[in-house]
Parts: C-alpha cells; sequence; structure tokens
C-alpha cells in the first residue's frame, strides 16, 4: 500500500498536486476538511460530535480526526493506498497517524514536502484569492500571518518525518506539470 503525505505551506500547491497523483496512482484522497464536512453531512456519531465543538468554534480534537481516517482506511480497504492532505498539522498528529497506520501494518512510505518562497507563496494566494472568494485570500497581512503560523506550528513536523528517513523536499516553483514530474520520480521509487 502506497500512503503519501503531501506537506507544505498554504499556497505551496498541495491541492492541485494532490489531485494529480490521485488521478495517477488511483489514491483515495484523505482531506480532513472534506472528512469532517462528510462525518457531519452524514450524521455519523463522530461527525455529530465534530459538530457540537465546531458550533462552539472550538477546535475538533486529534481524536475525532484520528476516528474519521481509520473509518475512512476500514471503508477502503481495496485502495492502493492513500495521499494524506491536510494531515497532519503537528507532532502529535503524525505519531497517532503512525499508530494508527501500524494497527492495519501501512505505514506512510514517503512526506513529499513543497518547498515554495515567501514572496512566491503570498503571490499566489492573493492570486488565488481575486477568484476564491475568501477574504483571508486577500488581505496581504493575513497572508503572510498564515504562512508564519504554519512555518512555527506546522513545519516541525519535517525534522519528525526526516527522523525516520521518509522526507524528500521538492521544489515547489516551477510549471504544474514541472513540479508534479518532481513528485512522481519521488513516489516511482516509493511504489
Amino acid at each position: 500500500m502506497l500512503n503519501i503525505v503531501l506537506f507544505g505551506p498554504p499556497g505551496s500547491g498541495k491541492g492541485t498536486q494532490a489531485q494529480n497523483i490521485i488521478e495517477k496512482y488511483k489514491l483515495v484522497h484523505l482531506s480532513t476538511g472534506d472528512m469532517l464536512r462528510a462525518e457531519i453531512a452524514g450524521q455519523t456519531e463522530l461527525g455529530l460530535e465534530a459538530k457540537k465543538l465546531m458550533d462552539k468554534g472550538e477546535l475538533v480534537p486529534d481524536s475525532v480526526v484520528i476516528g474519521m481516517i481509520e473509518n475512512k482506511l476500514a471503508g477502503n480497504k481495496e485502495a492502493k493506498g492513500f495521499v494524506f492532505d491536510g494531515f497532519p498539522r503537528t507532532v502529535a498528529q503524525a505519531s497517532a497517524l503512525d499508530d494508527l497506520l501500524e494497527k492495519y501494518g501501512n505505514p506512510i512510505k514517503v512526506v513529499l514536502s513543497l518547498v515554495v518562497s515567501e514572496e512566491e507563496l503570498t503571490r499566489r494566494i492573493l492570486e488565488r484569492g481575486k477568484t476564491s472568494g475568501r477574504a483571508d485570500d486577500q488581505n496581504e497581512s493575513i497572508v503572510r500571518n498564515r504562512v508564519v503560523e504554519y512555518r512555527t506550528k506546522t513545519e516541525p513536523l519535517a525534522s519528525f518525518y526526516a527522523a525516520q528517513s521518509k522526507l524528500v523536499n521538492i521544489a515547489g516553483e516551477g510549471s504544474i506539470e514541472e513540479i508534479f514530474a518532481a513528485l512522481s520520480a519521488e513516489i516511482n521509487k516509493h511504489s
């Protein structure tokens, strides 16, 4: 089974490249945002628990998110593998994900980290803001703060996965096709 974590700051192209990877390698996309919305819409026990917290403006605890991921794994036993996008975001989440995948005997094979300069990230997000309708994509100071938040809170995951010899940095600047070719070359080494 080919389990991949796609890692990178906001605006690094994770969403675009996740779709390319899913199509080429026939993997299942695990986006925690999509899973939360689906669990809530399906009124599952986890979804109802998540909705209660979200309605109060609270974060959904890792245990609930891990439960949703486990439901997705159990519901896709024939999958060739999974692309984790937007999760994990902290070392605690990465450790919990490792424990869960170990239970299934299918650990993360590779963590692909898209490396993009802060100036390019800001430019991309502001450009996206012209069509996304998201207010947080249209204000440069908010965009820059999101990148700083990523660097301080999520980037420590790089060390966690580097210690497991799973982290591969991919240049995230260039054409979509060039970046995808670099991602594919790494994935092919692990499939």
